[in-house]
């Protein structure tokens, strides 16, 4: 582009009577190289545009004229600056690149990547960071091989920022931890709870009934159910024959951070869950996303389409028609995971 620049200018310099003098604008050839291209393109566009500009005044006879000094003195320094700003400009990229580096590898080590498999169930999950160039956000999801079953995490914390990130680090880690040594579904609820009066407050400095999390446990035996730990979430999806309905708490338990206020604890639900039934845990960003007309995103309507799908696509199916859904941008973070049981290897 910026050689065409030149090339443009020169002609309809070349084309145009002698006193319409059009050598000033070769200066635009060199700034554009500056912002678009790399060091050396822009000193040899720098350059070329000094010499485009003594060919034209040979042409027009005024090489060596005082106008012309002035001129060729003016590219001159407007290529030495546009050199340095592009030395500049690089610079800054290659930090900026560094940073980008460092940040998503963080962010990722946060929210890792799912395995494809987990015996005995098949996954897969997407997140939608609602902040501009996040990868991730207040949502959070876990899935671990413990040896008690296939435990998953899925949970919003409420606000947004680098708090909320910061308190999906303590909740995520915690639940690492208890998942592995926590027999029973509950007790991991309580460790989660503990770690939140411990983390949570201290991240936002204020008291903790302001800010909590919803969760929602989940734990796969080998039998063919599912236990489920509701803590303020919003319910699963179950999948069974093709047919989607909700999988609400009997006694839904208060969200991670607000147990105090209330006298009951966390209660283990036990639901079917038999080879080919699928799940489908998701945070409020999903179905809280409207669209233009203010409509929420029905997410068991929509997921009805595709429900026979294999599960990659029926994922993908319902993370593009989100974005379709919502405009193209997300007021809130979103995170789906999708489960399905498969047959036992044995």
């Amino acid at each position: 582009m910026p050689f065409a620049l030149l090339a443009v200018i020169a002609l309809v310099e070349l084309a145009t009577p002698g006193w319409l003098r059009l050598g000033p604008v070769l200066a635009a050839a060199p700034v554009l190289a500056a912002a678009i291209s790399g060091l050396r393109v822009t000193a040899a566009v720098a350059a070329s545009a000094i010499g485009v500009k003594a060919l034209i005044d040979m042409d027009f006879e005024r090489f060596g004229s005082f106008t012309s000094q002035v001129v060729n003195i003016a590219l001159v320094a407007v290529g030495l600056a546009s050199v340095l700003a592009c030395s500049i400009r690089l610079r800054r990229e290659r930090e900026l690149t560094q940073v980008r580096s460092v940040a998503e590898t963080a962010q990722r080590t946060l929210i890792r990547p799912l395995p494809a498999r987990v015996d005995p169930v098949l996954l897969q999950g997407t997140y939608m960071a609602a902040e501009a160039e996040a990868l991730v956000g207040g949502d959070f999801y876990e899935v671990l091989h413990t040896p008690h079953g296939v435990r998953l995490l899925i949970g919003d914390v409420r606000g947004k920022g680098l708090p909320a990130v910061d308190a999906s680090a303590a909740l995520l880690g915690a639940f690492r931890e208890a998942a592995h040594h926590e027999p029973c579904l509950a007790d991991v609820a309580r460790w989660l709870e503990g770690s939140a009066h411990r983390n949570i407050q201290r991240l936002y400095g204020e008291e903790f009934t302001e800010r909590f999390a919803t969760a929602l446990l989940v734990e796969i035996p080998d039998e063919p159910v599912v236990r489920l730990v509701h803590c303020g979430h919003p319910e699963p999806l179950a999948i069974h024959h093709g047919v989607i309905h909700g999988r609400g708490a009997a006694e839904p338990g208060p969200p991670i951070g607000l147990a105090d206020l209330v006298e009951s604890g966390p209660m283990v639900e036990t639901i079917p869950f038999d080879v080919g039934d699928r799940l489908v845990l998701y945070t409020d960003g999903v179905i809280e996303a409207r669209d233009r007309s203010g409509r929420f995103y029905p997410l068991p309507e929509r997921m009805a389409r595709w429900s026979a799908h294999p599960l990659d696509q029926l994922v993908a199916h319902v993370r593009a028609d989100l974005r379709r859904h919502a405009g193209g941008d997300l007021n809130d973070d979103a995170a789906l995971l999708a489960i399905e049981r498969l047959p036992h290897p044995g």
